[in-house]
Formats: structure tokens, C-alpha cells, sequence
């Protein structure tokens, strides 16, 4: 596989093959057992889709963001749930704009094979939330060690995952320079269970595969911090940014999976003698999700381009996925609506995607902290928090 060699009606043809070989019946035995989809990730990490942004140098296909957000939109839009291994693909933003030459060719030859999973983002804390700058976390460096303590929540597939990419504190918080102080480092997750790192699983509404990890004076060698001492915040916006921009491809594909199950069943399911998309009342909310669907691809669209161009995408990158978590709910609280009662039975799939696709009003950022960011740094409005 080669950036050269493929367009993207080629990568969603190739991938939709993949996902056929993973009936739905598979996706709701994982879910009903809380189960990770070992075998579906391993299938993606053989046909090389989660090494797709990965330069050809190190043994990826050295696709742009755009390739990789087809990648997730067609899984999604199968059924099937890329939040398993998603990760993979949004932190190689910072990886792989940040690393340096010895980590990157100590890591991604082994990422791109799959003798090695980045999937664990470790950010997010209980007592910051979105608020990053608070985070407490913190590294301390002792002689060619960093030592780091404190505690990350939500850190999804930290069991799954041999390397972390993390953001803890290495200087005092400045309220002046609030996300000054915070670096990146990248952690052998293996060698350091239960020698420093432990890991605590949450039980979520969703098969998640999400977790807790705390860290009680864990070493990390020297070589592993990312870039510049103190620079990290601004090194794990590349990967919020890709983040962002991949959710929302997912989200598309989540909500153009809804839309062609209800209109399916608008079509064969006949009540009073005739189907029931002849009634505007199902016709409407399924022709009104269709538009905010399209419309919010055409900002993903933009915001990958503007992302693999290499400009600023910080503003698009947030309505994308903002605008494509809404088209997704929309779409599929309407396609539990048009099936009704049948939307309810496991059988149909509808209400497991249902629920996975109502995480991302929530993850990776608060719908309300999206729109504080459109106010203040597009519209110049006042800062709020």
C-alpha cells in the first residue's frame, strides 16, 4: 500500500471488504461480553490501515490525514466500531511532527508491523478535565530518568496498548502562561505495569475499552521525552487537532450507517397497508439528517485538507467535529425513531451504535468548550472560562 497507488475510492472500497468479513454479529458479541475486537484490530493492523499515515521510510503507506479519515468513516459507516484503534492513527500527528529521528526509528518500523500499538493517549485527568493546563500530573528529571507520579482518567485501550503518549507537568503552572511547563513523553506501557504504572478499567455505558491509569514514581529514560522541555502542549495540539478531524469522520460514517438502515426500513416496513416512508412524518427527519450530514462532511473535508496542507485548522478542526457528533445523533436518534420499537432489540445493531455514536457529544471535547473556542479566537467575543 503506497500514498501513490491508492485514492480514496479505493481505500473505502478496500476497507468495506475488511468489514464484511466481521459480521454484525461479531460487533454484538464483543459488546455484550465488554470484549476488545483483538481479531478486527489485528485484520486492520495486517492490511496496513492503521499505519497509513506512517511514512513509507518506516514502513507505512505514507497516506495524509484525508486517507485516514476515509479509513474511519468507512469502518463506521459498516457498523463496526474504530474507536478500538483510532488512536492509532490521531497521535501520529504529534509523533510524527515532534519526535525526533532515533525515536521515530526505534518506534514506527515496529508500529507499522504491529509488533508495537500506540493506542493510549494519557492527557485528560479527574481533576482538570478539558481544562489541560491544570493537569497535575507531573515529571521530575533525575539524573538520565524522568520520574513521573500523578493520575490520568479516560485513557481508552491503555490495556491494549504497548506506548503511551503522554503530557504531564515538568515546571509550576504560571497563571500568566498557563500552558507553558507541560511535556510530552512516550511510555513503554509493557515494562512499566506494575512497576510504577498501574490500571484501573471503568465500566462505561459502551464497550469502550477505557480505563484509569495512575503512576507512582515511574521512570521514564530521558530519551523518551518528545521535542523541547516545557513545549508539550502545544506538540499534543497536532494530535488534538487529528483527533478531532478523524472523530469526525467517524461520526459521518456513523450517521450515513443510520440513514441507510432507516431508509431501508421507511421503505419495506408497511403499516396501514402502505410503507412507512410514505408518511412525511418519516420521510422529513430522515431527509433533514441526510442534510446535516453532507453538510458536516463538507467541513471535515476542509478541515483534513487544510490539516494535510499543513495551515492553521485549529477553528475547522472543532466544527468538524462538532458538526459531525451532531449530524450522527441526529441521525441516529431518527433511525431509533423510524424503526420504533424494533430499534430497542439488539438484533438490529441500532441501539449499540446509538450509544456509541452518543459518546462523541461528549468526547474528545465538550461540546460547550467547542463553542467557547469558535466565540473567543473566530468571532473575538470575550473569553468565558
Amino acid at each position: 500500500m503506497s500514498g501513490r497507488d491508492h485514492d480514496l475510492h479505493e481505500i473505502r472500497e478496500a476497507v468495506a471488504k475488511l468489514c464484511a468479513t466481521f459480521p454484525m454479529e461479531y460487533w454484538r458479541a464483543t459488546d455484550r461480553e465488554r470484549r476488545y475486537p483483538t481479531e478486527f484490530v489485528r485484520a486492520l493492523t495486517e492490511a496496513g490501515w492503521l499505519s497509513c499515515l506512517i511514512p513509507e521510510e518506516y514502513g507505512g503507506a505514507g497516506l495524509p490525514l484525508a486517507a485516514a479519515a476515509a479509513v474511519l468513516e468507512e469502518i463506521q459507516r459498516s457498523g463496526a466500531n474504530g474507536a478500538a484503534c483510532h488512536a492509532q492513527m490521531y497521535t501520529m500527528g504529534t509523533v510524527l511532527r515532534h519526535c525526533n529521528e532515533a525515536q521515530k526509528r526505534k518506534y514506527l518500523p515496529k508500529i507499522a508491523t504491529g509488533e508495537l500499538r500506540l493506542q493510549a493517549f494519557g492527557v485528560t485527568e479527574p481533576s482538570a478535565g478539558t481544562d489541560t493546563s491544570s493537569i497535575r500530573t507531573s515529571a521530575a528529571r533525575k539524573g538520565d530518568r524522568w520520574v513521573v507520579n500523578g493520575q490520568k482518567v479516560w485513557t481508552s485501550r491503555a490495556e491494549h496498548s504497548d506506548l503511551m503518549l503522554l503530557l504531564a507537568r515538568t515546571a509550576p503552572r504560571d497563571a500568566a502562561k498557563r500552558t507553558e511547563g507541560m511535556s510530552v513523553f512516550l511510555v513503554e506501557m509493557k515494562a512499566a505495569l506494575n512497576k510504577g504504572l498501574s490500571i484501573r478499567p471503568i465500566r462505561t455505558m459502551i464497550n469502550h475499552a477505557t480505563t484509569e491509569v495512575f503512576f507512582e514514581n515511574l521512570e521514564i529514560p530521558a530519551e523518551n521525552l518528545v521535542g523541547e522541555e516545557g513545549k508539550g502542549f502545544r506538540y499534543i495540539i497536532d494530535g488534538m487537532n487529528a483527533e478531532r478531524i478523524l472523530i469526525g469522520a467517524e461520526c459521518i460514517g456513523d450517521a450515513k450507517w443510520f440513514l441507510a438502515k432507516a431508509t431501508a426500513y421507511a421503505n419495506e416496513r408497511k403499516v396501514f397497508d402502505r410503507p412507512i416512508g410514505q408518511n412525511q412524518g418519516v420521510q422529513f427527519p430522515i431527509a433533514r439528517a441526510h442534510m446535516a450530514t453532507e453538510a458536516a462532511a463538507l467541513m471535515v473535508e476542509r478541515a483534513a485538507a487544510l490539516y494535510d496542507a499543513g495551515k492553521p485548522c485549529g477553528p475547522e478542526a472543532n466544527m468538524a467535529k462538532q458538526l459531525a457528533a451532531e449530524a450522527s445523533w441526529q441521525a441516529g436518534d431518527m433511525c431509533l425513531q423510524t424503526h420504533g420499537g424494533f430499534g430497542f432489540a439488539e438484533e438490529y445493531d441500532i441501539e449499540r451504535k446509538f450509544r456509541e455514536t452518543r459518546l462523541y457529544q461528549i468526547a474528545p471535547i465538550s461540546t460547550n468548550l467547542v463553542l467557547c473556542y469558535i466565540a473567543e479566537h473566530v468571532l473575538h467575543l470575550p473569553r468565558s472560562y
